[in-house]
């Protein structure tokens, strides 16, 4: 079980998922597109964002099945 994500990786995950259109249930080409689209230097807070944004997608495939 993971941890719990702080709001604010949540609010940016968000805004980015209603903005950009091209994000898929791929952790390393979402880890892209957020670095792309955001100018965060961390690698660790990049990671945690392209992971929830990934968990999100994953999410919204399983339960349209």
């Amino acid at each position: 079980m993971g941890t719990v994500k702080p709001t604010y990786i949540k609010k940016l995950a968000k805004q980015l998922l209603k903005e950009v259109n091209d994000f898929t249930d791929d952790f390393d080409v979402n880890k892209k597109i957020v670095e792309e689209y955001t100018n965060i230097e961390s690698k660790g807070i990049r990671n945690r964002i392209a992971g929830y944004i990934t968990h999100k997608k994953k999410g919204k495939k399983e339960s349209e099945v």
